[in-house]
């Protein structure tokens, strides 16, 4: 599954990444999924997940959008304000694929632990912004 930011603004600082990992812990243990694994970006989320066959992929990509977005801004709220301009967090768009014949679970698993984050760059506009002192 991948989650986008809203209006692809480049949020993920370690801090963020680190939250989403922590509220994904309590989101799978809540709703009985196995978060195999998480990729970052400057702007969305990869995560390798499975699920019971009760559960469908909307489902769970709602469930994921809704608890992280809310509890996002409850912990960063300057998020809300400054850089999404008290809108919602997340994209509206949405990408689920589906382990096959011709895509193996090794082969998604790669994929996102090579996404990647300018940390330079990320870092520099977050400075020029005054949000972090860093």
């Amino acid at each position: 599954m991948v989650f986008q930011v809203k209006y692809r603004r480049v949020l993920f600082s370690p801090q963020i990444e680190n939250y989403v990992k922590y509220l994904m812990k309590g989101i799978q243990e809540r709703y009985n999924l196995v978060i195999e694994e998480i990729g970052f970006d400057q702007n969305h989320v990869h995560i390798f997940i499975g699920a019971p066959p009760t559960k469908s992929p909307m489902d769970i990509y709602t469930i994921i959008k809704s608890v992280t977005a809310r509890q996002i801004f409850v912990r960063f709220p300057w998020l809300k304000i400054y850089e999404l301009w008290g809108g919602e967090f997340w994209s509206d768009g949405k990408y689920v694929g589906t382990v096959g014949e011709e895509t193996t679970a090794t082969t998604i698993r790669k994929y996102i632990q090579h996404q990647g984050l300018d940390r330079e760059n990320y870092t520099n506009r977050l400075r020029q912004l005054k949000l972090f002192k860093l």
